[in-house]
């Protein structure tokens, strides 16, 4: 009965992660509509988060009164710090990429974030790495594999642009070349930009990734927790708006793609994705929540080329080949490494054999020490 009970449970992890990706690509595609059409990221992040405290923070107060965990000092700060890294920072950084790229680029770069997510792992003792091993010295080798080829895709974009599907866009989200007959991508030094910003962005969703299973840990009601994430991210969202957007006109709203991006993002993302993925990485860890990102590129790819009619320039293709062919490499050796030790156990909630210990109550604010097993 347990062996079943383990199955299904892993399973579920699968379906949650898969409607996660789905849920952040759609976020990528109807974002970038709204930004098109003139909205501000902070404007935004402020209704987003409204929204998301509104519908969410009743639900967290009914359904985990029992279970919900006393607030201290340091667990506020820590909650705190992870809605400042994983949405202030990253969301205002990864808007701004959004602004200057395409859905297509933001997605494939996110395949980077398992390789990342990993390295992060490696270097604060929450995954093990055996370099004398082939599963070790893949893990490895993948990771770095996946850094270049980021790097490839963001920097290099090469001679050739493809030709897109359709003759004309569905949809106008960039100015449309009627010589080609198709939607270009942005200009060059935009393009670059973008991918940078992004590629900055994916580091602190990274770190928002492996922080999230941390704070977890000591507080171990995940819609409470997501409840709270949403209030500091819109109090933080708040702030930053006092000083850049006074305009009033800002924060007008019509019945358009900017209305539908707020109810989608904080409905779709910031309640069921993200509820769905902190219940993925308490039972299965950062790492494994970071190698399900591939799947967004395959559903926005094939959205944008129908409906913007994109075109991509070979350099991209290629930078977008070499990750998918270090994150793989990085799945490989995770494979590996649980057919020669294992899955984890309940209540780990991270791979690699280590269990994160942190005190409740503790004069330091971010205490960490690895346990080997």
């Amino acid at each position: 009965m347990d062996e079943v009970a383990v199955i299904m449970k892993t399973w579920a992890s699968y379906v949650a992660m898969l409607v996660v990706q789905v849920a952040y690509g759609g976020t990528n595609i109807i974002v970038k509509m709204a930004l098109a059409k003139g909205m501000n990221r902070l404007v935004l992040l402020v209704y987003r988060h409204v929204l998301a405290v509104l519908l969410l923070a009743p639900f967290a107060y009914v359904l985990e009164r029992k279970q919900r965990p006393s607030l201290s000092f340091w667990v506020i700060v820590k909650i705190f710090v992870l809605a400042s890294i994983g949405i202030t920072i990253h969301l205002n950084v990864f808007y701004a990429g959004l602004g200057y790229t395409s859905p297509t680029v933001a997605s494939a770069l996110s395949n980077a974030i398992p390789a990342l997510t990993f390295l992060m792992a490696v270097l604060i003792r929450m995954e093990k790495v055996e370099i004398g091993s082939a599963r070790g010295r893949a893990k490895l080798g993948g990771a770095l594999t996946c850094i270049v080829g980021s790097l490839i895709f963001t920097f290099w974009k090469g001679g050739y642009l493809f030709k897109s599907i359709l003759e004309r866009p569905l949809i106008h989200v960039h100015e449309y070349d009627t010589k080609s007959g198709a939607t270009d991508v942005p200009k060059h030094q935009n393009w670059m930009t973008g991918s940078a910003l992004i590629l900055t962005s994916h580091i602190a969703w990274c770190t928002w990734l492996i922080f999230q299973g941390i704070v977890y840990k000591i507080y171990p009601a995940p819609l409470s927790l997501n409840a709270l994430i949403c209030l500091f991210a819109l109090l933080q969202s708040s702030f930053l708006a006092i000083f850049f957007c006074r305009d009033p006109a800002l924060w007008r709203l019509e019945w358009d793609v900017q209305l539908l991006a707020i109810i989608y993002s904080g409905l779709v993302t910031s309640i069921l994705a993200n509820n769905l993925q902190i219940w993925c990485i308490s039972n299965n860890g950062p790492v494994f929540a970071a190698m399900f990102s591939p799947l967004s590129l395959v559903f926005v790819a094939i959205f944008s080329a129908i409906a913007f009619a994109e075109r991509l320039h070979l350099g991209s293709v290629m930078g977008a080949f070499v990750i998918i062919v270090g994150l793989y490499c990085v799945l490989w050796g995770k494979r590996a490494d649980d057919l020669a030790t294992g899955p984890c156990k309940k209540g780990k909630g991270f791979d690699g054999g280590n269990t994160m210990q942190i005190p409740e109550t503790t004069n330091s604010p971010f205490p960490i020490t690895s346990e080997r097993k």
